[in-house]
């Protein structure tokens, strides 16, 4: 193929990259459709996510911690953003799945805001089906990637509305529930991530 090609190609996306402000990993690169590790910003507070049960139980699953720093969880893959870039955006809506052959529970594993837990007072982001149409439901499905400083980032989600105030987005952060697991819930202190490449091999070894 024309070298040309790959040279107005890397050009356009560089160009785009300045529009709309692209997600990068640890090492500087942008993302684009792959498998990626989130880790916390701040060491010594945890490693990265995972899947587990709520309250002991095993099923459903909602999106935990590690407790253990040196543990990188299961990587995650992004889609379903509006722009259309290659690379996954900054502050766009997008959808986010937990990226494992299968699970014990038998169920999809995109992330979801859940039903309001009485018993906790939180909303905790859970495993759910693949979002389907834009319904009040696949809504819930949507979150943002926000800068959060020079190599911070740090989830968002902002349910679409049709109230005249537009929609109130809240910080997703860490809330540790009574038997000391991490769980992922909407706070209004957020949880500062970053991002690492998986490869093929890890991902296709680990199921839940």
């Amino acid at each position: 193929m024309n070298p040309t090609f790959y040279i107005v190609l890397a050009l356009t996306a560089v160009l785009a990259a300045n529009v709309y402000g692209a997600v990068l990993d640890i090492d500087g690169d942008i993302i684009f459709r792959g498998s990626y590790y989130v880790l916390p910003f701040v060491r010594g507070r945890g490693g990265g996510l995972t899947l587990s049960g709520r309250g002991g139980e095993l099923c459903p699953l909602d999106i935990v911690q590690e407790s253990s720093e040196t543990d990188e969880g299961n990587p995650v893959k992004f889609s379903n953003w509006a722009p259309r870039v290659a690379f996954v955006p900054e502050s766009s809506n997008l959808n986010i799945q937990t990226d494992v052959e299968a699970t014990i529970c038998f169920q999809s594993t995109y992330w979801r805001v859940g039903e309001f837990d009485e018993e906790r007072k939180q909303y905790f982001v859970v495993a759910g089906p693949k979002p389907e149409g834009s319904g009040q439901d696949s809504s819930k499905s949507f979150f943002q990637i926000v800068k959060s400083g020079d190599d911070t980032y740090k989830f968002v989600f902002c349910p679409r509305t049709c109230d005249s105030g537009g929609p109130k987005c809240s910080d997703v952060g860490i809330f540790v529930d009574e038997i000391g697991v991490r769980r992922l819930a909407l706070s209004s202190k957020p949880f500062l991530v970053k991002f690492k490449k998986a490869n093929v091999t890890e991902i296709s070894s680990k199921t839940m």
